[in-house]
This record gives C-alpha cells, sequence and structure tokens, in this order.
C-alpha cells in the first residue's frame, strides 16, 4: 500500500477547497489533510480542522485569529494568522504537495514559498501563472517540482497528453462555455446586473471566478496559464464556445489527431487527478451518458462584444508585465462590479485603460511583479474613482 500523501490545502473553505476535502473523504487511506487556511470564513475552517485534525491551520484574516485558537484549544492543532503565515506554512517538512486554491493574486507569494521548498504542486489558482509565468515555470524547474492543474481545461490537456509527451503539440483548444451571456450583444450588456451575471448555466464556482466566466476573461487568463503550463506559443491556443461543457478542452497533434477530454461539468475529477497523479482512482461521482446530450455544439468566441478575451491575448503578446497588469486590473474591476460600481462592459474599458498606461517591464523579476500589481491595483481604482 501506497503511504498515505500529505496535503497543505490552501483556500480551504471555498469552492475548490471544500470539493477538494469531498475527495479526500473518499479515499482516507490515500490521502491525509495536513494545511488549512482560509481568508475570513474561520466558521467553516474551524469545522474542517476538528473534522480532519491537520497538523496546522492559519487564518488570513488576523482580527479572528483568537476565535480560531479558542475553538481549536482542546485538539493538538497549531494556529497561525496572516498573509506570511500562509507562506510560510507551506514549507513545513511534512507536506507532500501544496494545493493553492486562492483567490487572485493572492495565491503567488504562497506558491513561490511551496516551489523553493520543494513541494509539488497542485494548482487551481489560476493567477499564479498568468501573474508570473515565465518566474514560477524556471522555479519548477530548478527546483524539480511538477505542476499538477485543477483548472477543468488544463486538466484535461495534461490528460490528454498523458501518453504523448514526447510528441509534439501543434495547437491546444481551450472550451469555453460561453457563460450566462452566450449570444448577447453590447446592447443587451448594457444594462446587465451582478445577479444575472453570476448565474452560471453549468459550473458551480465562487464569484470572482464566475464574473470573470460571464465576461470571458476567465478563458483569457487560462489562454495565458496554457502558455506556461505547457511551454505552448501564442498562435497555438486557440478559443472555442462550447456551451454544453462537456468535452473540457483538446489537443491536436502534429499528425492531425485530436484527442479530447470528456465528463460531467464536476470540479472533484480534475481536483482527484491532480492529487492521485499518474494513479487514477475510483470515484462515485456522477457518470456522463451520451444519450442525454445528443447534441454537442461548438462556436467561435465573439471577441468584440467579450473583450476581455483579446485583451488577455494582447497581454500575453506584449509580454513581460503585461499579463499582471491585465489581472491586478481585472481583480479591481470585477470586485467594482460585484460592489456595484461598475457596468458589465465598463469592466473591459477599465483594464484596457490600465493595461495602456501602465509601465512596461520586459524581463521582471518577483519584486517588479510584487510592485506591478501594487501599482496597476492603485491607477485602476484612481481611474474608478475619476468615473464615478
Amino acid at each position: 500500500m501506497t503511504a498515505t500523501k500529505r496535503v497543505a490545502l490552501l483556500g480551504s473553505t471555498g469552492s475548490i477547497g471544500t470539493q477538494t476535502l469531498d475527495v479526500i473523504r473518499q479515499h482516507p487511506e490515500k490521502f491525509g489533510v495536513e494545511v488549512l487556511t482560509a481568508q475570513n470564513n474561520c466558521d467553516l475552517l474551524i469545522q474542517q480542522a476538528l473534522e480532519f485534525i491537520p497538523n496546522a491551520v492559519v487564518i488570513g484574516n488576523e482580527a479572528n485569529y483568537s476565535k480560531v485558537k479558542e475553538a481549536l484549544a482542546s485538539v493538538p492543532i497549531k494556529v497561525f494568522a496572516g498573509q506570511k503565515a500562509i507562506a510560510q506554512v507551506v514549507e513545513m517538512e511534512t507536506i507532500d504537495v501544496v494545493l493553492t486554491a486562492l483567490v487572485g493574486y493572492s495565491g503567488l507569494i504562497p506558491t513561490v514559498h511551496a516551489i523553493r521548498a520543494g513541494k509539488q504542486i497542485a494548482l487551481a489558482n489560476k493567477e499564479t501563472l498568468v501573474v508570473a509565468g515565465e518566474l514560477i515555470t524556471a522555479l519548477a524547474k530548478q527546483h524539480g517540482v511538477n505542476i499538477y492543474p485543477i483548472d477543468s481545461e488544463h486538466s484535461a490537456i495534461f490528460q490528454c497528453l498523458v501518453g504523448e509527451f514526447h510528441n509534439p503539440i501543434e495547437k491546444i483548444i481551450l472550451t469555453a462555455s460561453g457563460g450566462p451571456f452566450l449570444g448577447k450583444d453590447r446592447a443587451y450588456l448594457e444594462s446587465v446586473t451582478r445577479e444575472q451575471a453570476l448565474k452560471h448555466p453549468n459550473w458551480d464556482m465562487g464569484a470572482k471566478i464566475t464574473i470573470d466566466s460571464a465576461s470571458m476573461m476567465n478563458k483569457g487568463l487560462e489562454v495565458i496559464e496554457a502558455k506556461w503550463l505547457f511551454g505552448l506559443k501564442i498562435e497555438q491556443i486557440e478559443v472555442v464556445v462550447h456551451p454544453q461543457s462537456i468535452v473540457h478542452s483538446l489537443v491536436q497533434f502534429e499528425d492531425g489527431s485530436i484527442k479530447a477530454q470528456l465528463g460531467l461539468p464536476d470540479m472533484r475529477i480534475p481536483i482527484q487527478f491532480a492529487l492521485s497523479y499518474p494513479e487514477r482512482l475510483k470515484s462515485n461521482f456522477e457518470r456522463f451518458n451520451f444519450t442525454n446530450y445528443p447534441q454537442l455544439t461548438f462556436e467561435q468566441p465573439d471577441l468584440k462584444t467579450f473583450r476581455n478575451l483579446q485583451l488577455a491575448y494582447d497581454a500575453l503578446a506584449a509580454g513581460g508585465n503585461a499579463p499582471c497588469v491585465l489581472n491586478a486590473a481585472n481583480e479591481i474591476a470585477v470586485d467594482a462590479f460585484l460592489n456595484k460600481q461598475l457596468g458589465f462592459l465598463e469592466m473591459s474599458d477599465l483594464i484596457e485603460e490600465t493595461l495602456t498606461r501602465s509601465d512596461f517591464i520586459a524581463r521582471p523579476q518577483l519584486e517588479d511583479y510584487i510592485e506591478t500589481d501594487r501599482k496597476a491595483r492603485e491607477f485602476t481604482k484612481n481611474l474608478l474613482k475619476s468615473t464615478n
């Protein structure tokens, strides 16, 4: 019997985090929980900690430290608080794999620490590679660390490549659901609400990624992530809209053959594969039935209406710190939209202006990415204030 793999789960109370714990519950002989972290949801973090008894927990919001500490006083769990603690805890010797399910830019520094400590990475935080893909992939190579993707699209590409790593890729095709506004024009999108944008037709996700999906920025971020994960050129990454979300992505090889990975939209499948690779573990997840889906359709994305996808391609083409600027501006724009300070289409305007007017750094180091993120956020917030 193989030894239990000890998991540090960063962002355990979010959508990916809770589904990861579902996977671990199904396979207690395979996986153990070594670390749990959350930003604000201390009640759920406490509940999870009492169930799994990890070595350590970290609450990002230091104001909640006393509550978590007191609630876990009767069990042998170390309790820490703050962002620095999240970055440091991943270096614990007892950790085998760090699953990063943090939201947005916050995943970068803990992932850097984990790679430097030689931990294998299961990555659900695409923004880490969007912000600093060149740095992260170089660090992973230097420290002999594998990065296993959890995004359903990148997991699909990875699964299609198993047994094919020696065969050159001609191109990959990332599928996009189109979100709740598929086929809608700009006139319709002018007045869509936060509530409408949060109703994804296929996936149950957190608020930020759901808005990104509705605006097509999520697919743009995935294009950038794919470039670094699979060592591709920009012209090798294609996006097609596939409303049924059954074909999760495809790989085309140099002989013209295409491999696709199919399944119901269930994030637990890519989570489990990232944790168990190269094994495929038995699961009780619902099975896909072709007769329930007599038609699988595909169409080109509308880049003029959903400009965020084009902005992401532009940032990737520019290189350097441009994707970092894109990500920072988008996080501010999404937050403003969720707080009803900004219209749906205005998010793209805000992001584009920040991209256009930010300082460009061709070969950024970690400190440059940190400073770029700070400056881009500040600039975007000031733009937002001036328009309100």
